[in-house]
């Protein structure tokens, strides 16, 4: 045990002295609003793709899916199939767009030809629900890995975790959140590249070989084969995967890595590249979680007296480290799934800094006239109030599964975010009280939904019977969001709705052209 904790730490260390020093280069480079919201839009498409994959492959993304297919098989990939169909979404729709009429964040696109004050409050206020939500999944991930290789209690873990990342947020901005994310990426995908090599190897590099014996060892035999173990009604799966699909299109600190880039081009091409870099990605979680049915489901040493696997589902991937490489090869994958959660805290907070700052700071309280400077501190100040929530929450929230976690951050994202961006962009007749009231609609309902529903309702508070009988709420949250976005706009027949409708004809030249965008038409 001793070996093991020092490899690990050792690269621990390494990695985050490494972090560290970037951020120390950032933060000389970081003066104006623009370097620390948006990098200075100086990212090529090849650097932000990688990025946005090292955003995107978060804790819930390596140890989750790895869990789920682990713990239920085929179904596992509903995840990691709805989380890479949401890509196609945001390439054809919204990348060249958003990069055109937006500065810093997404609600300067849904506010652009509509009301500042009203859409910029809804906005943030989805953008923070969600990123909450998110934040707790990787807190949750980060202090069971600490605590399983360090032995340290998990509330210093998640501690130590929260630090970090308000110094990477609030000193270094974008620019180190970037680079921090761009070396994690790498990292990432080299581990699981390795790990899955391992297990092919030991198998004689056939998969048939690898799904026949995971089916003779797993409690659940052949079923591990067929869809209907982890979801099984068609609603819930039809919800999970609306979330899914839609919610990428809706997550605040992937919409901001698009300012990071000089053109829509270049916005264009780094979807391009990250959806090459996920896809890759989730095929090795998928071989690594039936690698870890195979070599670890009947091996007592990762197993505690009760039979149950050490450290909960969640840890499959990192026990299977050490199975198939070794120390040395468990002390680079858990120093690589430590890297994942300190990269993905630092974008979401930069994204709920930038909302607290930049839209309801210097748009909403100060109306466009807030100075650079203050807005940056103001941001830097949020930096550290998030960090203190994440901290609480993660805490809190210590026995919740992270994939699930995350499915209701998605789910949110869905039904408040989503068709607000949509619409404002894509129709004529969307108006602000439209938008407003679609928006508060899918946002209310998305929380309601989860409180009532079996997760929160029976499994945390204890009651018998769920009021909202499924997990899952964005079927129905996300449809309440856009019917009452379009069902309002149609009504609306004030005069500021009118300018709102000929606003649009503009906002669809600049965002075609790409012609920047300075000022909003309110």
């Amino acid at each position: 045990m001793d070996d093991m904790n020092v490899t690990a730490i050792i690269m621990f260390l390494i990695f985050i002295s490494a972090t560290l020093l970037i951020t120390y280069w950032a933060a000389k480079r970081t003066k104006s609003a623009s370097q620390y919201y948006a990098a200075g839009g100086g990212i090529t498409g090849f650097q932000n793709g990688l990025a946005i994959a090292g955003d995107y492959m978060s804790a819930a993304s390596f140890l989750g899916i790895s869990a789920l297919v682990f713990a239920s098989g085929f179904d596992g990939l509903i995840y990691s199939i709805g989380f890479l169909v949401g890509w196609p979404v945001i390439l054809f729709l919204i990348a060249e767009r958003l990069r055109n009429l937006g500065k810093y964040t997404f609600a300067d696109v849904a506010s652009y030809r509509l009301k500042q004050r009203p859409i910029r409050l809804l906005s943030a206020c989805g953008t923070l629900a969600v990123i909450l939500l998110y934040l707790i999944a990787q807190m949750v991930g980060a202090g069971k890995l600490i605590q399983i290789l360090f032995g340290l209690p998990y509330e210093i873990a998640v501690v130590l975790v929260g630090i970090l990342m308000v110094i990477y947020v609030s000193v270094g901005g974008m620019l180190a959140t970037t680079w921090v994310q761009i070396i994690k990426a790498c990292l990432l995908l080299f581990g699981a590249t390795v790990m899955a090599f391992l297990v092919l190897k030991n198998l004689d590099f056939s998969v048939n070989n690898m799904f026949s014996q995971a089916v003779s060892i797993h409690d659940n035999g052949i079923a591990i084969m067929a869809p209907g173990t982890l979801v099984t009604d068609p609603v819930s799966a039809i919800s999970l995967g609306l979330a899914l699909m839609f919610g990428t299109a809706g997550l605040p600190h992937i919409l901001m890595r698009f300012f990071t880039v000089p053109d829509a081009k270049q916005a264009r091409r780094s979807v391009f590249f990250a959806t090459g870099f996920i896809g890759y990605f989730y095929i090795l979680t998928f071989v690594i979680g039936f690698g870890a049915i195979v070599f670890i489901s009947t091996n007592p040493e990762f197993m505690d007296e009760t039979g149950a696997l050490l450290g909960g589902n969640n840890m499959s991937a990192v026990h299977l480290s050490k199975a198939m490489g070794g120390d040395i090869l468990l002390g680079f994958i858990s120093a690589v799934a430590f890297a994942t959660i300190l990269a993905v805290v630092s974008g979401l907070t930069l994204a709920g800094a930038a909302a607290v700052s930049h839209d309801l700071y210097a748009s909403c309280i100060k109306k466009g006239q807030a100075k650079e400077e203050t807005e940056v501190m103001v941001s830097r100040i949020a930096t550290i109030c998030l960090g203190v929530m994440a901290i609480m929450l993660g805490i809190l929230f210590e026995q919740q599964n992270i994939a699930f976690m995350v499915g209701l951050a998605f789910a949110i994202a869905a039904s408040a975010n989503f068709p607000v961006l949509f619409f404002s962009m894509f129709w004529e007749k969307t108006t602000t009280r439209g938008a407003m009231i679609g928006g508060w609609i899918g946002l209310i309902s998305a929380v309601t939904l989860v409180i009532l529903g079996p997760i929160v309702w029976v499994d945390i508070l204890g009651n018998a019977k769920a009021i909202f009988p499924y997990k899952y709420p964005a079927l129905f949250s996300m449809s309440a969001g856009m019917f009452f976005v379009y069902v309002i706009s149609v009504l609306d027949k004030s005069k500021a709705a009118e300018e709102e409708r000929e606003a649009f004809g503009d906002q669809f030249v600049r965002s075609m052209t790409g012609v920047g965008i300075e000022t909003s038409s309110h």
